[in-house]
């Protein structure tokens, strides 16, 4: 039976056959109704043909893909499918990770925060309790935690995980930003959408979540993304002293 939903999860694949219909499965065994867009970066893996089958079969509509030519990055990714969720009338949009990373069950409590609490960006936040993060090498954990410490230093940005990948938007929030002037396109345009957010006004939340590093496929990480991040927190530091940001829409 097709079933409503007033929200929207995005996720951006590349060579995700492994995990991408149980991440699809898992989502769809929850209570509460979601659809999902998936956003397939070319992957030669077939991972989109796995999607269009589910489309085809049981999930015809609350199911959709929109594939691209090749790895554009994370970032455009998510700004069309950002497009694509305005243009459909969701009131929540969920960015998420396929490789479950980032625990389907967490979504209800992200959604709550927003929908019941009145926040306008959730943060699933692995650092708001202690560092919450499961079968990552050290070295990769205290590069994200130290990264998000000097995002909080250099912008004097209140949000413990400030490169988090698992949120919420209300609708407003994503209507208000002008997406075409979000410039990163790595792991920088988390940090780049929520301070953003944070500079216009709108109220952001963080939910405390445990990150699980990926079981199966293979990470997206690259040196040339953390480069981005460094140089990109500076030049959001200037931007906010310098730039003029949208006014909420009352």
């Amino acid at each position: 039976m097709y079933m409503q939903s007033d929200s929207i999860i995005i996720i951006p694949t590349y060579n995700e056959k492994e995990n991408i219909e149980k991440i699809i499965r898992a989502i769809f065994s929850l209570e509460k109704a979601f659809h999902i867009l998936v956003i397939d970066d070319g992957s030669p893996d077939g991972t989109a043909d796995i999607v269009k089958g589910l489309i085809n079969g049981e999930f015809a509509d609350r199911l959709f893909i929109l594939e691209r030519e090749g790895k554009l990055g994370l970032g455009t990714a998510y700004i069309m499918g950002f497009k694509w969720a305005l243009k459909h009338s969701y009131e929540y949009i969920f960015e998420m990770d396929a490789d479950f990373s980032h625990d389907p069950n967490d979504l209800p409590r992200l959604y709550s925060a927003c929908a019941d609490e009145g926040y306008d960006v959730a943060i699933g936040s692995r650092y708001v309790s202690g560092v919450n993060v499961v079968n990552w090498p050290i070295g990769r954990v205290l590069m994200s935690y130290f990264a998000s410490k000097y995002v909080r230093f250099v912008t004097g940005f209140e949000v413990h995980d400030t490169t988090a990948g698992f949120k919420c938007y209300r609708r407003r929030v994503l209507e208000t930003i002008e997406l075409d002037k979000i410039r990163f396109k790595g792991y920088a345009f988390q940090i780049e959408m929520k301070y953003t957010a944070y500079k216009i006004g709108f109220k952001l939340k963080e939910v405390p979540v445990i990150f699980v590093n990926r079981r199966e496929g293979t990470s997206k990480m690259s040196g040339g993304i953390f480069g981005e991040a460094f140089f990109g927190v500076m030049r959001l530091r200037l931007d906010g002293w310098f730039r003029k940001y949208p006014k909420i829409e009352k």
